[in-house]
């Protein structure tokens, strides 16, 4: 009796070692359909057990502040370089040594201190209606500040981080002064108050409500995935102004991850070729791997040149262009 009872008490205390070996939390602003994919796959290939939390990236940055170095999270997943910037800034990250990572991720993808790196890539760029556009009208992101286009131009509201980020991008281009302006002329030639989301923001060209906007490349693909014969196209801005504004989807380990080392090598699987295909094709976004080519449906849209400025710029002069936003009077 005392044997098994011994071998029972020797069983209870590894079970739980073992599962602290090779469960790992994640916090995460990507949609659970987005994600769990990829975990249930790299579960079965490891047999390590992904537990995850998926809430706006606000809360969840919060949330492992106020947990501090008690916080269960391993990994935090979420958009935009402004947000992993910040959650950089605010200690919540940790540094990565990792051949792997840097191998798999360019340099303007992720963050030079290491502490984040992109894993999958969007576009923000200019759609048109090819009804009453030529394509060869179209320049530049600052070109939409021009007279020409007053009354034909439509806008997301300034309000979401994906226009922080673009601002910021055109500050760390231009400086503060020459992108006020610009945005001011966008602000002027506006055809309607600002929209509470890309897909409003297209509809409203598709009824004629204006002729151009400036939107994420993935939100263009699920509109036309679902009314493929309206007349819309994307352009991709290039030459003088550097190219295409580019963000990412992204993730960094955090500062005080129960399981380090599992993180780090879910960090590097999810970078590899294998999860980078099924990532980007989930969102109908760009692979950051450069060996891995995008779907299909991406590659219809078009080659572009992305402005390789690295985009922990857009968290460091995310106050800027916020000032400056409130200062053009774009709403």
């Amino acid at each position: 009796m005392s044997r098994l009872i011994t071998c029972f008490i020797l069983l209870v205390y590894a079970l739980p070692q073992q599962a602290l070996a090779e469960n790992l939390l994640v916090y995460s602003s990507r949609k659970e359909q987005l994600i769990k994919p990829l975990f249930e796959l790299y579960e079965k290939q490891t047999g390590h057990t992904i537990s995850y939390i998926t809430k706006s990236a606000k809360p969840l940055m919060q949330r492992l502040k106020a947990e501090g170095k008690h916080s269960p999270a391993d990994l935090l997943i979420t958009v935009d370089a402004g947000n992993l910037g910040f959650a950089a800034m605010e200690g919540l990250l940790s540094k990565i040594d990792s051949a792997a990572l840097i191998d798999n991720v360019p340099a303007y993808l992720r963050d030079p201190e290491q502490r984040w790196y992109g894993l999958s890539m969007r576009a923000r760029t200019i759609v048109y209606n090819t009804e009453t556009v030529h394509k060869n009208e179209l320049k530049s992101y600052e070109d939409l500040a021009d007279p020409k286009w007053k009354g034909r131009l439509c806008l997301r509201t300034s309000k979401k981080v994906y226009n922080h980020s673009l601002i910021a991008m055109l500050v760390n281009r231009h400086g503060v002064k020459k992108t006020e302006e610009i945005v001011k002329g966008w602000v002027k030639n506006l055809a309607n108050e600002p929209y509470s989301s890309d897909i409003r923001t297209m509809m409203a060209i598709v009824v004629g409500q204006c002729d151009v906007a400036i939107v994420n490349s993935y939100y263009f693909g699920r509109l036309m995935k679902q009314q493929p014969q309206i007349p819309l196209a994307l352009f991709w801005p290039s030459g003088d102004n550097r190219g295409v504004h580019v963000n990412v989807s992204g993730a960094g380990v955090t500062q005080n991850a129960p399981h380090r080392k599992e993180a780090i090598k879910l960090l590097e699987w999810l970078s590899g070729e294998q999860a980078q295909h099924l990532f980007a094709k989930l969102n109908m976004e760009y692979p950051v791997n450069p060996r891995v080519e995008a779907s299909d449906i991406v590659k219809s849209w078009g080659t572009f040149t992305a402005d390789q400025s690295n985009l922990a710029s857009a968290a460091r002069l995310q106050s800027y262009a916020i000032r400056l936003i409130e200062r053009a009077g774009y709403r």
